[in-house]
């Protein structure tokens, strides 16, 4: 009966522990220029920077305006919770990271709207 109980303990302290990691490991590989390929929201070309820090900015041109946002963000697991300001309104959205390796970001908003980001090694 002890054994079953410490079998059962040291599986769930695995398990909390790879999350765990997972969660940082995406926490690490998300930093740095994140450029628009594809989506609903940003226009193609835009940056989004995502520092060490939790800050980010996001730099936009929609037609011959040009539009610089800053913000803060924060990873756990699968989940990036963005909080921007802009014109005095602040905006807080969560997305699930489908896809994240060193070349390419693909997130899906809580409305199911999916956005493609390559990296970038521009500096906005």
């Amino acid at each position: 009966m002890k054994w079953s109980r410490l079998a059962a303990a040291a599986v769930v302290f695995l398990s909390l522990t790879l999350v765990g990691v997972a969660g940082t490991d995406n926490a690490k590989k998300i930093i740095g220029v994140w450029e628009v390929v594809k989506g609903e929201g940003a226009p193609p070309g835009s940056t989004v920077e995502f520092s060490k820090d939790g800050k980010l900015k996001v730099h936009a041109k929609v037609g011959d305006k040009e539009f610089n946002i800053d913000g803060t963000y924060k990873v756990e697991g699968e989940k990036l919770t963005v909080k921007l300001t802009f014109e005095g309104k602040t905006i807080e959205e969560s997305n699930k990271i489908k896809k994240l390796s060193d070349q390419e970001l693909i997130l899906e908003d809580e409305k199911g709207k999916v956005e493609e980001f390559k990296r970038s090694t521009k500096k906005k």
